[in-house]
C-alpha cells in the first residue's frame, strides 16, 4: 500500500473511530494530538486538552458524529468534506440542552508528518452559526 493509501485509510479510521466514542484509537492516529476548530479560533493541542475536547463535546452532543461526503489525498494532507450532526443533550457554550439536532456540512484538513501515516494536526472549518441557529441559540 502506497503512503497516500495509508493516509487516506488513518483518516477513514481517525473519523470512524470517533463516531464510536473509540478516542484512544483516535488519538493513537496523531503524532501529538491537535486540533484546530478554525470557526471559533480553539485550539486543542496534546492528549489531556484534546480528550477534554472530546469530553466536552460529547458531554453537549452524546451522539455527535460524522458523515464523509468526500475525502481525498494531497501531498502532504488529506481533505474531506462531511456533515457533522448531532442532539444538544447537554451544556454547550453556557446554555442547557435545547434536544435540537444539528448538521453541518464542514471541511477538514489532516496534515500529516514528513514521510509517515501519523496525523500531525486536524484543522477543521465550519459556519458556526449553522450549528447555533438549528439549536435555537444565540451568542
Amino acid at each position: 500500500m502506497t503512503l497516500a493509501a495509508q493516509r487516506l485509510q488513518v483518516v477513514r479510521d481517525h473519523m470512524e473511530s470517533e463516531n464510536r466514542l473509540a478516542f484512544d484509537e483516535t488519538l493513537a492516529t496523531f503524532t501529538r494530538p491537535h486540533y484546530e476548530l478554525v470557526a471559533t479560533g480553539t485550539v486543542y493541542d496534546g492528549e489531556d486538552e484534546v480528550m477534554g475536547y472530546y469530553t466536552s463535546s460529547r458531554t453537549a452532543f452524546p451522539d455527535q458524529r460524522n458523515e464523509i461526503h468526500s475525502i481525498r489525498g494531497a501531498e502532504d494532507a488529506v481533505i474531506v468534506e462531511f456533515d457533522l450532526l448531532g442532539t444538544h443533550s447537554g451544556p454547550f457554550l453556557g446554555f442547557e440542552p435545547t434536544g435540537r439536532e444539528f448538521r453541518c456540512r464542514m471541511a477538514a484538513f489532516f496534515e500529516f508528518e514528513a514521510g509517515t501515516d501519523r496525523i500531525e494536526v486536524e484543522r477543521v472549518y465550519f459556519d458556526a452559526s449553522t450549528i447555533l441557529a438549528q439549536l435555537g441559540l444565540q451568542l
